[in-house]
């Protein structure tokens, strides 16, 4: 298929276009910076212009029979008025003027947005399936908002997965790019009591799992990227103490995160226990499903 693809500059982005080409499929990228995107790329990759802050011309889509949006503004920062503002704005506004644009060029019949698994807020040890319902913190209602305007899409009869993605664990980026040095130094630990569950995914499973959703034509609907065995963040500490033989024994008290992080910190002291259950009844298998192994495979 020709594939469209926004976010491809991202944390996940150049690898999903290089597994797109590898796998026969044609990218086009959609993004506020062409040609700095296309420089991050293989060759071969098109792409065209494409702002949150502007409506998109169905030509802009260049053909594509499928679209994969990955875009979105960090949520990593210190949660000010503005910021907040652009985290909203790069998800729901961006996913409502693509969808638009998808409408309007009649090409697109397959369509994979990404969410999050902010979508169920801060749920204790509550077993999370995608039929669970939403919170309602800040993230949940950003993740409900976001998602209802990707399921604009499918009243226009294009097949709409919205993959609910978990912590990506990765020593390039993300969470555990964060914590890595303080763990190689012996000074890591557990996050506030530690007993919060955290909804890891290696990264090689989440663009498996997006892939999936791509090319897998009777998924519709959420889909929780996220690993099997989700584990409390004590025993990701412990676990990654462990597979860099150095302790995991200090911890991050709660308070000292709200100073650092503000409003943010409620998403590394809150936690979700969420299982993949569609992937796993649709057929998918997990190349890293248990945590240790899969931190043994990134890590050495």
């Amino acid at each position: 298929m020709k594939v469209a693809v926004t976010g491809a500059s991202g944390f996940l982005g150049p690898l999903f276009v290089q597994r797109l080409m590898e796998r026969g499929h044609t990218v086009h990228v959609l993004a506020r910076n062409v040609e700095r995107t296309l420089g991050k790329l293989p060759q071969g990759v098109g792409g065209s212009f494409f702002d949150a802050a502007t409506p998109l011309s169905p030509e802009a889509l260049g053909g594509a029979e499928a679209v994969v949006n990955l875009a979105g503004e960090p949520v990593a920062q210190r949660w000010t008025e503005s910021a907040r503002q652009r985290i909203h704005d790069s998800r729901v506004v961006g996913t409502r003027l693509l969808v638009e644009a998808m409408r309007a060029a009649g090409t697109v019949r397959h369509f994979v947005s990404a969410s999050a698994i902010g979508y169920y807020g801060d749920r204790a040890a509550e077993p999370l399936t995608e039929s669970s319902a939403p919170g309602d913190d800040f993230l949940a209602r950003v993740c409900r908002d976001w998602e209802t305007e990707a399921q604009q899409a499918a009243t226009a009869g294009i097949r709409t997965v919205v993959a609910r993605i978990g912590v990506v664990v990765h020593p390039e980026g993300g969470a555990l790019q964060q914590v890595l040095p303080l763990f190689r130094l012996g000074v890591g630990g557990r996050m506030g009591s530690g007993r919060q569950y955290m909804s890891w995914v290696d990264r090689e499973d989440t663009l498996g799992l997006l892939l999936f959703a791509l090319e897998n034509p009777e998924l519709k609907g959420p889909l929780n990227v996220t690993a099997p065995e989700p584990v409390t963040n004590a025993d990701f500490a412990r676990a990654l103490g462990a597979v860099l033989h150095r302790p995991a024994v200090l911890p991050v008290p709660g308070f000292a995160l709200n100073v650092v992080m503000g409003e943010m910190s409620e998403v590394v002291l809150g936690g979700q226990r969420v299982l993949p259950r569609r992937a796993l009844e649709a057929g998918y298998r997990f190349q890293h499903p248990e945590l240790t192994g899969a931190l043994r495979a990134m890590l050495g």
